[in-house]
This record gives C-alpha cells, structure tokens and sequence, in this order.
C-alpha cells in the first residue's frame, strides 16, 4: 500500500478568550466587544472577512454576557421566547434575508434598554439582499465594529495554533517560508495545514519546508 488511508476528524474549537488572537487587525473588534456594557443603543454589528474571528468573538461576548445564541434560519420560531431585556447572538445576520427578515425587524425593535444585539457577517448590511426597507435603515444606523484583513502577525499565530490544533510539530522556519508565500486569508491558513496534515500523514514524512513546497505547488492556481 503506497500510502496511509488520512481521515478528516473534526478539531475541537477553542472558543476562549484566551484562545483569540490579539493583532493589530482584531484589537479594535476585541475592544468593542469589551465595551459591550456602553454600545449604542445596545447594539453592534460585527463586520470581517470569513475566518477572521467573528463567531470567536461572539463567543466571547456570550459568556461574559450570558447571551443567548440565535441561528438566522430558528430566529422566527424562537422570537416569542425572546424577552425584551434578553442578549441576542445572531451570528450569519445576512442569511436572515428572503427568509427571517421581519423577525430581525421585530427583534430589532423587542429589545429595551436592557436588551443587547450582536449581529455578525462577512459584509455590510445593503449587500446581504434585504427586500424589507424599514430593517435594512436600522441596520445601516447599528455602530460597527470591523475585523481587518489578516495581517503577519495574526496570519502567524493561525498558522501556530491550526498546528497546535492538529499536534503538528513542525520546523521553526516553515511560519515565515508560509507565510511568504500563501494566500492572505485565514480560510487559506486552514486549507493550508489541512493539506499539510494529509500529506504528512499520507507519505509518514515530517512537516517541513519540503513538505510544503510539494503542497504549495500542487494547490490549484488562484
């Protein structure tokens, strides 16, 4: 047999605080979350690119919180549960269009002085899609907390953790040799080592620079 059968188990997420990376691309978001207490209104919208640490924050804000999590596709059935002093996690907000519009318009407007709303998505609220004119101007009014594209730093400390993740040991020089040369995305860091764990595994080879040249140059061209 030329090589070992690989299985993709799922990895256990860290979602604690001390779990999130603190770069200049997510300090601000994390302050914001932090001041959860003085948001306007009781609400923020959580803006980032996909796999930049927005659900990781909501979850940070959920247990200092105590707030109660929403999926868009239950946010209907679940809405007359929802008391007006609640803590509401909505996270995916965009996926609520064609679909649980005036609920999020109902909740909107359900939460009192005591209420909170934290909304999530990978973009601002005029392009998730929304036919209902009163919710979209509530949600272009909410503050906005934004999640920057991954910098060095944070893109490192992905890469370190997603290693750590997997109990990959590898070679100190790979995070620069990475870095220099993958795609600048977290969603990319994840693919990456995903990849490179197979391989590892596949071939019974360490994960080094060699290994990841191979895997480099063997990704579809972007």
């Amino acid at each position: 047999m030329s090589g070992q059968l690989t299985f993709d188990l799922p990895l256990t997420q860290a979602w604690q605080r001390d779990a999130f990376l603190v770069t200049p691309a997510t300090a601000t978001a994390l302050a914001a979350i932090d001041s959860w207490k003085t948001w306007n209104g009781g609400r923020l919208l959580l803006v980032g690119p996909s796999g930049a640490g927005k659900t990781h924050l909501a979850h940070i804000w959920a247990d200092m919180a105590q707030a109660l999590w929403v999926k868009p596709a239950d946010l209907t059935a679940q809405l007359p549960q929802i008391a007006p002093n609640a803590r509401v996690i909505l996270d995916d907000a965009q996926d609520v269009a064609g679909r649980a519009e005036e609920a999020l318009f109902h909740l909107y407007n359900r939460l009192g002085p005591q209420g909170h709303l934290l909304l999530t998505s990978h973009m601002a609220p005029r392009d998730w899609g929304l036919t209902l004119p009163d919710l979209l101007s509530r949600l272009q009014a909410m503050p906005i907390a934004r999640l920057e594209p991954p910098d060095d730093a944070l893109l490192a400390g992905v890469l370190v953790k997603l290693f750590a993740d997997r109990q990959i040991t590898a070679e100190a020089r790979l995070i620069p040799y990475l870095l220099a040369r993958m795609e600048r995305s977290i969603a990319a860091a994840q693919a990456l080592v995903m990849a490179l764990d197979a391989k590892s595994l596949a071939t019974h080879r360490p994960v080094t620079r060699a290994l990841a040249a191979e895997v480099l140059d063997s990704a579809p061209s972007q």
